[in-house]
């Protein structure tokens, strides 16, 4: 069975971090686009990040930059999100997706692509 699952999500401190992970099973994430997205209640689905399948190449949200960090790991076939500094504005269901049509990491966040989700992660940032 195909899928991807998260995990990671939780409730944070402002200021704290968090480390999302996405693993998948079914396929192996090598020749795939992975991206990180995001839905807060009330507003769109959001790309936060995304990386490529092969030169490493990242895009992040302007929202995120500096504070969050995208990595692969194709040998555990999973994908982590690195959150630092969160901030009550990080409040959201976080979501990982492939996409085989390996899409660059631009295009990937900005029109929310992919072939695969995961059922997604709460990530609530709280006092």
């Amino acid at each position: 069975q195909v899928q991807l699952v998260e995990s990671g999500g939780g409730l944070v401190q402002p200021g704290g971090s968090l480390r999302l992970s996405c693993v998948a099973s079914g396929f192996t994430l090598d020749y795939y686009t992975i991206g990180w997205f995001r839905q807060a209640p009330g507003k769109e689905r959001e790309g936060v990040s995304c990386i490529s399948y092969s030169d490493g190449d990242t895009a992040y949200a302007d929202s995120v930059k500096g504070r969050f960090t995208i990595s692969r790991d194709n040998a555990e076939n999973t994908v982590y999100l690195q959150m630092n500094s969160v901030k009550p504005e990080d409040t959201a269901v976080y979501y990982c997706a492939a996409d085989s049509s390996r899409p660059t990491v631009r295009s990937m966040c900005l029109n929310l692509l992919g072939d695969y989700w995961g059922q997604g992660t709460q990530v609530t940032v709280s006092a």
